[in-house]
């Protein structure tokens, strides 16, 4: 079980990323989008172009750490949003698509 403080930072890069890329790879992207922020203890997270490889690098206090989760069936809905909250990203990795609940919810509200 994945456990994330609600104060958890976590951005979404928007491009479809190489998984074969690891530590220095994808912290080289980080910088670039994201301007220091890597050593922040955020959480990046990476998606591959067909949308079934997830990557998510996070700084462990001590040293980088790399989460990888591949779908066997299905693919993770990837929004346009730059930064996600725990709650949209749980709802990513269960293959919910963020914006389009958020939109429902404030449309209910209104």
């Amino acid at each position: 079980m994945l456990t994330l403080p609600a104060s958890a930072r976590i951005f979404l890069c928007k491009d479809p990323i190489n998984m074969r890329k690891s530590f220095e790879g994808l912290s080289a992207i980080v910088e670039q989008l994201f301007p220091g922020e890597l050593l922040s203890g955020a959480l990046f997270v990476f998606l591959n172009r067909e949308k079934s490889h997830m990557k998510v690098l996070f700084w462990d206090r001590d040293g980088f750490a790399i989460w990888y989760k591949r779908l066997e069936k299905g693919t993770f809905k990837r929004g346009v949003l730059d930064t996600l909250d725990r709650r949209d990203f749980m709802m990513l990795l269960e293959g919910i698509e963020p914006k389009k609940l958020r939109a429902n919810f404030l449309l209910k509200k209104m």
